[in-house]
């Protein structure tokens, strides 16, 4: 799912009839693009509280790349007397294309203003070889490795929330979900523009129709990416964290909303279903904001609006406090 317009991007492929090949190459230059000093006006400039680089994850017969923010000195007052600071796993947009370079801006402030250290994960992209499965399985297993290897990255194990934009998003309410059936206490899920149906009914959607064709993602990337994301002999309910039976007990979550989104009642149908099952949810929806506006602060001026309301929600929810119940109102603003 496209996640960027501007010009000195790649041209705009012909989504229905793309091959392998031609996705390759496409997301290639787009990556190139996007990891570019050119495309900061549009993605923006990282937080200099926080230093960034790139480390690796090994994990069972494969190395993951992660992308680490971390508040730089002097700037983790906060949490005098807590050398360990709380983790934010992060997954980025994008399904088929994207890179988490796109998301240094949102990620590094996270990091220097919680503070905490912020892991993106530069999971397997959506190609014939490699379905959305196993993107789910790489941001869940650099999860349960940063977990089991906390003393190692700095992080503290019971300070742990999850963070997904778009595709994302859809990988991390899985992770919340699978932390909940396996006993890892999250204490947070951040989920914008989430992607949360790859079932038949994906495009069945009302936002869907109304917002058939916007700048930042169409139907026909749509169509694409649920191709790619359940191949044949895939069980889409599995994938899909809308269709999930049980949604109880989970991590309080913050659904963020672009309103000129073609997935916009995927966040919202998530948020009250969420909410239906009792785990707190709060939806905050961002009137005329498109798909993607988190990561292109440089062309959408309620991302400002969302970041800190992200913070907010984060500081509160990953506070150092002995182990408690953690109550939110779930309301909508």
């Amino acid at each position: 799912m496209s996640e960027v317009t501007t010009t000195g991007r790649p041209p705009e492929p012909d989504w229905p009839t793309m091959t392998a090949e031609e996705l390759v190459a496409y997301r290639d230059a787009e990556n190139r693009f996007r990891a570019s000093a050119a495309a900061r006006a549009i993605l923006g400039d990282p937080d200099p509280g926080a230093a960034i680089d790139w480390q690796h994850v090994t994990l069972p017969g494969r190395e993951i790349p992660v992308r680490v923010h971390r508040p730089s000195h002097g700037r983790s007052s906060e949490d005098a007397g807590q050398p360990d600071l709380p983790l934010v796993l992060h997954v980025h947009g994008g399904g088929f294309v994207g890179t988490a370079v796109q998301s240094d801006w949102v990620n590094s402030h996270l990091a220097a203003q919680l503070p905490a250290v912020v892991v993106s994960v530069e999971h397997r992209l959506l190609d014939p070889d490699h379905p959305l499965a196993a993107a789910v399985d790489d941001g869940w297993d650099v999860l349960q490795h940063l977990v089991r290897h906390s003393a190692q990255w700095g992080i503290d194990p019971a300070r742990i929330a999850v963070f997904g934009e778009s595709c994302g998003g859809l990988i991390n309410a899985l992770a919340a979900i699978r932390a909940d059936e396996t006993g890892l206490r999250l204490r947070a899920q951040v989920l914008v523009n989430p992607a949360v149906d790859v079932t038949e009914r994906m495009l069945d959607h009302a936002s869907v129709s109304e917002h058939a064709r916007t700048p930042t993602l169409a139907v026909p990337q749509l169509q694409l990416f649920q191709r790619l994301a359940v191949p044949p002999g895939t069980d889409p309910r599995t994938l899909s964290p809308l269709r999930a039976d049980h949604l109880n007990g989970l991590a309080p979550a913050l659904v963020v909303v672009p309103t000129h989104d073609p997935l916009a009642d995927h966040g919202r149908r998530y948020a009250e279903r969420l909410r239906a099952a009792g785990t707190p949810a709060r939806l905050t929806e961002y009137p005329e904001a498109g798909h993607a506006f988190l990561s292109t602060p440089g062309l959408a001026p309620q991302a400002e609006a969302a970041r800190a309301e992200i913070v907010e929600f984060l500081r509160a929810c990953l506070a150092a406090r002995p182990e408690a119940k953690h109550s939110d109102d779930g309301g909508t603003s």
